[in-house]
């Protein structure tokens, strides 16, 4: 299945959002099963999350769109942008 990047950035001055939205955002993120192979927050420069890194297997770029916009952080309009692009893993060095 083809693999997708979401790169979602904050709105300004958004961390309390973010926080009062995460809870939701985190049971969306387990709901996604096997189909979300990487999730996490980019850091600004004070180590504060400030946008999201979501990698997904979907159908196309039109479910990509979906899984994106069905995320509470974005139903909350925490996010000033969202980047949808087509990506392919070559190599995985995940260790547990």
């Amino acid at each position: 299945m083809p693999q997708f990047i979401l790169l979602c950035r904050d709105k300004p001055d958004s961390l309390p959002l973010r926080m009062e939205t995460r809870p939701e955002h985190l049971k969306y993120a387990e709901s996604l099963g096997e189909n979300l192979l990487l999730a996490g927050p980019m850091l600004n420069e004070a180590g504060e999350p400030a946008g999201s890194l979501i990698i997904v297997e979907a159908e196309d770029e039109t479910h990509a769109r979906e899984i994106a916009a069905n995320d509470p952080y974005a139903k909350a309009s925490l996010f000033a942008e969202v980047e949808i692009k087509p990506f392919k893993t070559v190599i995985e060095n995940f260790q547990d």
